[in-house]
């Protein structure tokens, strides 16, 4: 598993056990430090883990009323707890982190809804996400680091220069 897959697991195991606490105000790093303690003690993230449930929940609103228009039948009270925090750890990747390519935020969102949601999970969450992006594909609002250009593997671009 990756560096970045295991802080991702970590922050949506995070976010999971805040939100079925009822989201109690101030224990957010706590159950963030007992989650890391409790999956990967030694595990040394660089910050990524609280980056992104900081971000995911600085900008819960706004991404919760993303997920209300793109998955209109699935209000977020009647989602499961786990594909609900899954899919705001999503989006909140796919719009709002500069750093994370909307596909990888799609591709690592269905991964850890294959690994910790129901049978169904991770098309559920293609769906939603992939439709979010296909918005912002169409409205022009993708973010910058999908539209840099792809850098090739040292070992590619050795395999295709001619000697």
């Amino acid at each position: 598993m990756s560096n970045r897959h295991l802080a991702r697991t970590i922050a949506m195991q995070t976010l999971y056990q805040w939100d079925f606490l009822g989201r109690p105000e101030g224990r957010i790093e706590e159950i963030m430090k007992f989650c890391k303690a409790e999956f990967a003690s030694n595990f040394d993230d660089g910050g990524f883990i609280k980056e992104l449930v900081d971000g995911t929940i600085t900008n819960m609103e706004q991404v919760d009323a993303i997920l209300a228009q793109f998955a209109p039948e699935w209000p977020l009270d009647a989602m499961t707890v786990v594909d609900r925090n899954i899919l705001r750890l999503g989006c909140y990747e796919l719009r709002f982190s500069p750093s994370v390519p909307s596909k990888v935020a799609i591709n690592e969102a269905i991964e850890l809804a294959k690994g910790f949601g129901g049978e169904k999970s991770g098309q559920f969450v293609n769906g939603v996400l992939g439709a979010i992006y296909k918005d912002m594909v169409a409205t022009g609002t993708t973010k910058d680091i999908d539209k840099a250009p792809v850098v090739k593997k040292v070992e590619e671009v050795q395999s295709a220069t001619p000697l």
